[in-house]
């Protein structure tokens, strides 16, 4: 058998009328339905809104959440299961509802609340760098208060996070093919938003976790783990912390991952995998025309 990872992208991989295939699916229908009672909104009304709207960190979490675990647990109904599960930043809940470690409508309140949170920080500033010189990007940021490496994606792009002056000294001083600045309301990934995560760690902490039924890799800690305890404090540290993909791809294959499977929009996580551990065999299930059999 092919020892196979699951992946799930997060918040920036959202497309408009992303979901909307799968409401000719009784079950999903069901699920779609069902999260309108939890968020108060309907899920398939905002991915079928314009891209601003569906951009908004408020309405982009919960939306990733549903379309994202509805493709998995159609996966799993045609008899399908991973070996190992990871997420990127938002992307990590879904793994958790994956892996067991809390039930469908629990890993929803918590995303929701995490997206109100977020949504509401304001003041800071993300940018993206490609192909750029990671020694100098080092230095610059370790001489620069309040910029951090927010996601390390691939060995050719990374995000950076901090206050607007911060972000904007890096990417002045850091040669990079390209730097984009970020649609985002706050210094996501970073001490800046502190306040917020202080918030969601009372609300993490409330909930109980299940030991995970596969590996979970964590954005914060790359190494495989089932524990509930460890993966409930990785979780904890996850708003603040660094996103770690770059390390998770090079993981893959050290514990003996020989398939990646994408779950949901876009193709952005495959994409990253196969810069950093290009051996792998990819695969993208982003609608219900791309279910396996």
């Amino acid at each position: 058998m092919t020892k196979t990872a699951w992946v799930f992208p997060g918040q920036g991989s959202q497309a408009t009328g992303m979901g909307i295939d799968l409401l000719d699916i009784p079950g999903a229908k069901d699920r779609f339905a069902e999260a309108e009672t939890i968020l108060g909104w309907s899920v398939t009304e905002i991915c079928q809104s314009d891209a601003e709207n569906l951009s908004r960190t408020l309405y982009t979490q919960p939306c990733l959440y549903v379309v994202e675990t509805i493709l998995a647990d159609l996966i799993r109904e045609r008899g399908h299961q991973p070996d190992l599960v990871a997420g990127h930043s938002l992307g990590e809940y879904i793994a958790l509802y994956v892996a067991g470690v809390f039930d469908w409508a629990v890993g929803l309140h918590l995303v929701k609340r995490r997206a109100e949170l977020m949504d509401s920080v304001s003041g800071g500033m993300m940018a993206a760098l490609m192909n750029f010189d990671r020694e100098q990007l080092d230095a610059v940021i370790a001489q620069t208060p309040d910029v951090v490496l927010a996601n390390d994606n691939s060995p050719a792009q990374v995000v950076i996070s901090g206050t607007p002056d911060a972000v904007q000294a890096v990417m002045s001083q850091v040669k990079a093919k390209r730097a984009i600045p970020l649609k985002v309301s706050g210094a996501f990934h970073s001490h800046l938003i502190a306040p917020a995560a202080t918030e969601f760690q009372e609300i993490l902490e409330s909930v109980e976790f299940q030991p995970a039924n596969v590996p979970v890799v964590s954005n914060v800690e790359p190494i495989p783990t089932v524990d509930a305890e460890n993966l409930k404090q990785r979780l904890i540290k996850q708003m603040t912390g660094s996103v770690r993909w770059r390390e998770i791809s090079l993981l893959l294959p050290t514990v003996a991952i020989e398939k990646v499977v994408e779950i949901g929009p876009g193709n952005v996580l495959t994409g990253l995998i196969k810069r950093t551990s290009p051996g792998l065999s990819l695969e993208n299930i982003r609608n219900a025309a791309e279910l396996p059999d």
